[in-house]
């Protein structure tokens, strides 16, 4: 099971919705963002980890996939920051 949510990216002067969908599983720890993410998107591991800490919750240590679609668009910026903090706290409850 999984938790969806959405955030908007921009491409050029176009917008689009992004689908984020989150799975968290047992396992090993890990935090895997997929779906051709920039290196600005892959670096919001650690923007949303220290978010929900810091927010005052806790950041599960299991297997953490996030899966960006449509897959064939390059995601760019921050802007999908909250839609996966939320999939997480999400999927938490």
């Amino acid at each position: 099971m999984y938790a969806k949510t959405y955030g908007v990216c921009i491409n050029g002067i176009d917008g689009y919705v992004v689908t984020v969908e989150v799975d968290i599983s047992p396992g090993l720890p890990s935090f895997d963002i997929v779906g051709l993410p920039a290196t600005s998107v892959k670096e919001a591991k650690e923007r949303v980890r220290s978010a929900i800490k810091n927010g005052g919750f806790e950041f599960p240590m299991k297997r953490i996939v996030v899966n960006l679609a449509p897959a064939h668009i390059r995601k760019d910026g921050s802007s999908l920051d909250l839609a996966i903090a939320m999939g997480i706290r999400r999927r938490q409850i």
